[in-house]
């Protein structure tokens, strides 16, 4: 009987371990969701100052678009808001939700 008594202690421990362990994965997780957020919206690239290179590391943007993107920019001045860069030929509704979350426009100066 107390060995009985001492296995059901030990599982109720081992199972109150495994329960605190997973909400400390789920929170540790959560916050690292957070910091991902952060830092996304921290690197966003700037299409008033982008190159042809920086263009590309926009998920949604090769080599054609990026190209494409810079000459607008130099031929038509600053972009005013992020929506102006669905101006550039190619660039419409659908592949400007993909990218907008990536994307900024800061004063050229």
């Amino acid at each position: 009987m107390r060995n009985c008594v001492k296995l059901l202690g030990l599982a109720i421990v081992i199972f109150i371990f495994a329960i605190s362990a997973s909400f400390s994965f789920a929170e540790g997780n959560a916050k690292g969701e957070a910091l991902k957020t952060a830092v996304q919206s921290a690197t966003k690239i700037n299409v008033n100052k982008a190159t042809v290179d920086q263009f590309k590391e926009i998920k949604g943007i090769g080599e054609s678009y990026a190209k494409r993107i810079v000459e607008y920019r130099e031929k038509n001045g600053p972009f005013k808001k992020i929506e102006d860069i669905k101006e550039v030929k190619g660039i419409g509704d659908k592949l400007f939700e993909k990218i907008k979350d990536q994307i900024t426009v800061e004063s050229t100066k």
